[in-house]
């Protein structure tokens, strides 16, 4: 790549791909989570010849983590639950980890696909998942349609980053969670089981 593009490859949502094709947040949420831990990420990029990403991240003191008390175990569930981004790689990421869970997981890259699968299964599913910024159709709006179908379906929404959209809106508008990516598998297990039991 050249270094126009190499210089703004972690801003969030810039891309090179055409317009409706990708949201470019995949290397912006890498950056985060890395930096957010204490590591860095390094880019060396030769036009035509290739790119290498190196990702450094901090020691672990083995010692203290031995100490750490342990966790809970994280909640489990058998619900059934829509789950929609339109990164590829995420929708796999949120499939695993939900599966594993324990929930029987419907996946969709396309908020239209995603209403479409509802509609086919609105009385089969209990919860969506669904990322804010997508193509075609944002994943607020992409609730508000659900919610036309089925009122009193619990939505989590989920963002990487957002001006627009905070919690306070997010219940405003009768989305039951509002979660900033990356999604954490405790952060996750904790906000399904609540969004659930509380109805």
């Amino acid at each position: 790549m050249d270094e126009t593009i190499k210089n703004r490859i972690f801003d969030p949502y810039f891309t090179t791909k055409e317009k409706g094709v990708g949201t470019g947040l995949g290397l912006s949420l890498v950056h985060g989570i890395v930096s957010k831990i204490g590591g860095e990420i390094t880019v060396e990029s030769e036009l035509g010849k290739g790119t290498t990403f190196r990702v450094y991240l901090p020691r672990i003191d083995t010692e203290a983590a031995e100490k750490t008390k342990p966790l809970n175990p994280l909640p489990e569930g058998r619900e059934c639950i829509l789950f929609v981004d339109d990164e590829e790689v995420l929708v796999d990421i949120g499939q695993r980890m939900l599966e594993k869970l324990g929930y029987k997981v419907i996946a969709r890259t396309s908020p239209l696909e995603a209403l479409e699968a509802f509609r086919a299964k609105a009385d089969k599913i209990d919860l969506v998942i669904s990322d804010l910024t997508m193509p075609n159709m944002t994943g607020d709006v992409l609730a508000q349609e659900l919610m036309r179908l089925r009122p009193d379906l619990p939505i989590i929404v989920c963002s990487g980053f957002s001006e627009q959209m905070n919690e306070q809106n997010a219940r405003a508008m009768g989305i039951r969670e509002f979660v900033m990516k990356p999604l954490v598998m405790r952060k996750l297990a904790d906000t399904i089981r609540k969004v659930l039991d509380e109805d």
